[in-house]
C-alpha cells in the first residue's frame, strides 16, 4: 500500500486510513488557502458598503434628507455598492 501524503506539506500521514491531513493545522491552512480569496473579496465589498453607510449617515443623519449626487461623489461614495 502506498504511502499517503499531507495535501498541505507533503508530510508522510500516521493513523486512520481515510485521514487527509497529518495535523489540524495543516487541515487549517488548507482550507484556508482554498477561501483566500472569497474572503478578500468579501472583506472589499464590506469595507465599500461601510464606507457608503458612513457617508450617508454623516450627510443624513434624520434619514430623512436629500443630498445632492454631486456631494456624494465628492465624499468618495461608491455607487456600484449599496
Amino acid at each position: 500500500m502506498s504511502e499517503k501524503k499531507c495535501p498541505e506539506c507533503g508530510a508522510v500521514i500516521v493513523g486512520r486510513s481515510d485521514k487527509k491531513f497529518c495535523s489540524d493545522q495543516c487541515r487549517n491552512a488548507y482550507h484556508n488557502n482554498l477561501r483566500a480569496p472569497v474572503t478578500n473579496y468579501m472583506r472589499q465589498v464590506n469595507n465599500i458598503l461601510r464606507k457608503n453607510r458612513t457617508i450617508l449617515e454623516t450627510l443624513n443623519p434624520t434619514g430623512k434628507m436629500k443630498v445632492h449626487k454631486n456631494r456624494l461623489i465628492a465624499l468618495g461614495f461608491n455607487f456600484s455598492y449599496f
